[in-house]
């Protein structure tokens, strides 16, 4: 289980990281994304950032390379806002659970259309 600290710090990287994406990167690839989860590494030296983006796969795969040309200037910004000894390195991975939870939610829908019992009258 991650400690009190993590859990803090993993919170603080999440509201930095979206107030940056959303309104300093004005790169034109960049759609319209959302961290969804941070996860920062027991000695603070890299963070994964899970960011969901609405769009195809060619949209998600742009805003991605958009986030990784800008992960330095991010990395230097989020050294400004947060008081740590090492900023850490951010790493950019797609999270599609979003995106596998309204499938989810389609499927079970149209399962529950099928095998609702016709009305008696």
């Amino acid at each position: 289980m991650k400690s009190q600290r993590l859990a803090r710090i993993d919170h603080e990287i999440q509201r930095i990281l979206g107030t940056l994406i959303t309104q300093e990167l004005k790169d034109p690839r960049l759609g319209f994304v959302t961290v969804m989860h941070v996860e920062v590494t027991d000695d603070l030296r890299h963070c994964k950032v899970f960011v969901s983006v609405i769009g195809d796969r060619h949209q998600a795969r742009q805003s991605l390379d958009a986030l990784n040309s800008a992960a330095r200037f991010l990395r230097g910004e989020l050294g400004h806002r947060i008081d740590l000894r090492h900023t850490p390195q951010l790493i950019f991975v797609e999270d599609r659970s979003t995106e596998r939870a309204i499938e989810l939610a389609k499927t079970l829908r149209e399962d529950a259309e099928r095998h609702q019992a016709p009305e008696v009258e």
